[in-house]
């Protein structure tokens, strides 16, 4: 903005104050000449208005009028050019001036009110090229911090320092905010219930607001017409042409993240998905090295299976945002935070299964003192419930190994179709279903016939000699099969009831169905 004093010293002996008094440092939005009674239908309020002085020659009544009518529509100042009708500046126009609240200022005799205009816009070039290059170096710093591991803190923090005020980013999905300063944080709550309701707009531009009484500017964050999160703004003041470039582009850098983030979520998932479904259908041999060769995380040695039931056009990641939310069987841990950071999940047959370390699940928090499962029967909706169907229901089975997994993936799915529309129970697999499942699994090993070793083994109880004769091999190679099947099944064969229970289920898988 250009201010009257910067047009006094631009101008020279071309632009003057009254006499005893002194150019201040208000700003004015334009010149506008007029010699109108009344120009205000012509502006906008906060320009330097010049006159000839016509209006003040009536009376002082008139001018008083004529100065008040400025004042309404916030004129910063009038200049009164001499010589076609005054020849000083009259005392009450010079006291109505003062009581509208309106700097008077002097244009001597023979200066073209062109020389003012004229300097007002060469002024305001100069200040929007200077801001241009304090826009363009503060983009170039805010492009360097988007390539920090903190890219999110570091660009909204630069935008804040940057606008002289606060910035926040609150991520669509109910993420972390991030906010700075910190003192900012009390605004998160007002921000949320904001975004939340422009979000329901459907509606991808700016908004404004005003909170606690300062004006707050809302910018959607897009990507491919979807809303990733929006940028909070509160600068305590009129926003410059060159501070919404600045806006521009963090608004960008923080939609190239969110691309970002959308790639290599994507990818892990991807990946996660082809490592569990190995998992899923017993190969955990080769679960365990796709999940070492494309770097995801170390497979846990015991899971919990988690089997979320879908309908047509369910969401699969809302789906297993509001299946944590789902009323449960008494005893079942809080699955939320196990569930959000768990990468081993594939959709197979209408049901989502996710593979969960059996350790670390927590117990069921407390929200407002009642648990989530009360909120569930009074009907509280969680984030995004929308957009999943009502007959979502959910089923948790026992801690279990990764090689028992294929064995107890009949019984959850039986549960997870019987389970009660907007329900979370509990499954017990049982001993049959887990040793039928050591059958399938040494059934399925390719390299060596396990099946028929573990036979061996536990008809001759163990004895290394008696079984390495019955196979025809030799008692190391026995030792060598036998500890492969132990680490395949994630049991012990020494165990008088894992012994029990899986000869059992290789006698029933013998007989087969007609037989028993």
């Amino acid at each position: 903005m250009i201010s009257l004093l910067q047009l006094g010293a631009e101008l020279g002996p071309e632009l003057l104050p009254c006499p005893g008094a002194a150019f201040s440092a208000k700003p004015v939005t334009g010149v506008h000449v007029s010699e109108l009674e009344d120009p205000t239908a012509y502006l906008d309020g906060g320009e330097l208005l010049l006159t000839t002085g016509m209006p003040f020659t009536k009376s002082a009544a008139l001018s008083l009028a004529y100065m008040q009518r400025l004042g309404e529509k916030e004129v910063r100042a009038v200049g009164l050019g001499l010589g076609p009708w005054l020849n000083q500046v009259p005392g009450h126009v010079l006291a109505a001036s003062r009581a509208a609240g309106i700097e008077l200022v002097i244009v001597p005799d023979g200066v073209p009110f062109q020389h003012v205009s004229r300097a007002y816009w060469r002024l305001s070039a100069r200040d929007d090229t200077t801001n241009l290059m304090d826009s363009l170096g503060t983009q170039t710093a805010l492009a360097r911090a988007a390539m920090r591991p903190d890219a999110t803190s570091a660009v909204v923090r630069g935008l804040a320092q940057a606008l002289g005020g606060w910035a926040a980013y609150l991520p669509a999905d109910a993420g972390t905010e991030t906010v700075w300063p910190t003192s900012a944080g009390s605004l998160v709550p007002d921000l949320r219930a904001e975004s939340l309701r422009f979000n329901k707009a459907g509606v991808p531009s700016a908004a404004t607001f005003e909170l606690h009484g300062q004006p707050v500017v809302l910018y959607p964050i897009l990507l491919d017409a979807r809303i990733h999160g929006f940028l909070c703004i509160g600068s305590g003041r009129t926003l410059t042409k060159a501070d919404r470039q600045i806006i521009m582009t963090v608004s960008t850098l923080l939609a190239l993240r969110a691309r970002q983030r959308e790639v290599i979520v994507g990818t892990t998932n991807a990946l996660g998905a082809a490592t569990t479904k190995l998992l899923l259908h017993g190969q955990t041999e080769a679960a365990h090295m796709v999940a070492e060769d494309v770097g995801l995380p170390e497979l846990p040695t015991r899971v919990r299976l988690l089997g979320i039931r879908l309908s047509a056009g369910d969401d699969p990641v809302m789906a297993a945002r509001a299946a944590v939310r789902l009323a449960a069987d008494p005893g079942l841990p809080d699955l939320g935070a196990a569930v959000e950071v768990c990468v081993l999940r594939h959709v197979q047959d209408s049901i989502l299964y996710f593979v969960l370390p059996a350790s670390g699940i927590g117990n069921r928090p407390k929200v407002g003192g009642e648990s989530l499962e009360q909120d569930a029967l009074l009907g509280v909706a969680a984030p995004g419930d929308h957009e999943v169907s009502g007959s979502l229901a959910a089923a948790l089975g026992d801690p279990v190994s990764l090689g028992e997994i294929p064995g107890n993936l009949a019984v959850l799915r039986r549960a997870v179709l019987q389970a009660p529309d907007g329900r979370l129970v509990a499954v017990d697999a049982g001993d049959d279903a887990k040793s039928a499942g050591w059958v399938q699994l040494l059934a399925g090993y390719p390299r060596a016939d396990l099946l028929g070793t573990v036979r061996a083994y536990l008809a001759a109880r163990g004895t290394w000699e008696d079984a390495a004769r019955a196979l025809g091999i030799h008692r190391n190679s026995l030792r060598h099969r036998i500890s492969v099947a132990t680490t395949l099944l994630g049991v012990d064969l020494d165990d008088p009831d894992v012994a029990a229970h899986l000869w059992l289920a290789m006698r029933d898988s013998e007989l087969g169905p007609r037989q028993r």
